[in-house]
């Protein structure tokens, strides 16, 4: 049973938009493009690693929001593939921070039991930053709470072609080189294996692009862009996310068969008819 007195003061805008929300309707898997920390500290005349340092505090309520809603799998996008390319001194300065994030949080992902496991290339990432990642990963192994994944060295392709390489050595191992390969069995191969696809996608800084994330995972996830940066999201901005998901009609490919769609769909005939008389 969900607590709603830890989601909301009395009163507030949050306890407002709860109201709003299905509870028996939560997307079982919300995954977060957090953009815009850079934008943000410019806007303080600030160093870019500053609004990284920032968003620390956006992943924490953002997290321990979804735990306490119950939901099933949160999936955040922390650095990708082609991040690299960015200043040496930030790449350092995000994996400072990733460290510290996880040895200062530790305890509050025990406390909320949540499950926390990277994907990615994590074999790409210096050996003190996969230390950290792993020790997490064991230390919360055994909770039952919501699944948190972060992404790290992460890339929608990459991922694919992981995937792909993955299965032709399965395949040539098992000597079945003439086996056929659907959907499932695909997907029984990425780095998500076993995790129900993103129900929500989230975009924040109003960016209207998915940067190669979960492109195999995202094919018919519900997409909210929010021009809120990244550092100022808070637990409001997730309920109105998920509010705005509420609202959506997810018919994957189908038609609505309902009677109020087919008086609509009969309306809109003959109103066609008469503009064409």
């Amino acid at each position: 049973m969900i607590d709603l007195s830890k989601l909301a003061e009395p009163g507030s805008i949050e306890e407002t938009l709860l109201e709003k929300i299905d509870l028996t309707r939560l997307p079982r898997h919300v995954a977060v493009i957090m953009d815009g920390n850079g934008r943000w500290a410019k806007a303080r005349s600030l160093h870019r690693v500053e609004g990284h340092r920032a968003g620390i505090a956006s992943v924490r309520e953002i997290v321990e929001t979804g735990a306490r809603l119950e939901l099933g799998v949160m999936t955040l996008y922390a650095f990708s593939v082609e991040n690299w390319k960015r200043p040496r001194y930030e790449v350092a300065t995000l994996m400072m921070l990733l460290k510290e994030y996880l040895r200062k949080e530790l305890a509050t992902l025990m406390e909320n039991d949540i499950r926390f496991v990277p994907i990615g290339r994590i074999d790409g990432l210096d050996p003190s930053v996969q230390r950290e990642l792993r020790y997490a990963e064991q230390q919360t192994a055994q909770n039952t709470g919501l699944l948190f994944q972060i992404a790290l060295n992460y890339g929608g392709r990459a991922e694919i072609v992981d995937t792909v390489n993955r299965i032709m050595s399965l395949l040539r191992d098992r000597e079945m080189s003439d086996a056929a390969i659907d959907e499932d069995f695909f997907s029984a191969h990425l780095y998500t294996a076993n995790v129900h696809d993103p129900d929500l996608l989230i975009r924040t800084s109003g960016e209207l692009r998915v940067s190669n994330f979960l492109l195999w995972q995202i094919a018919y996830a519900e997409i909210h862009v929010t021009k809120v940066l990244w550092p100022d999201f808070r637990r409001k901005h997730l309920f109105e996310a998920i509010i705005d998901f509420q609202a959506r009609e997810r018919r994957y490919g189908g038609v609505d068969e309902s009677p109020d769609a087919e008086m609509f769909i009969e309306a809109d005939s003959e109103e066609g008819r008469r503009r064409d008389q």
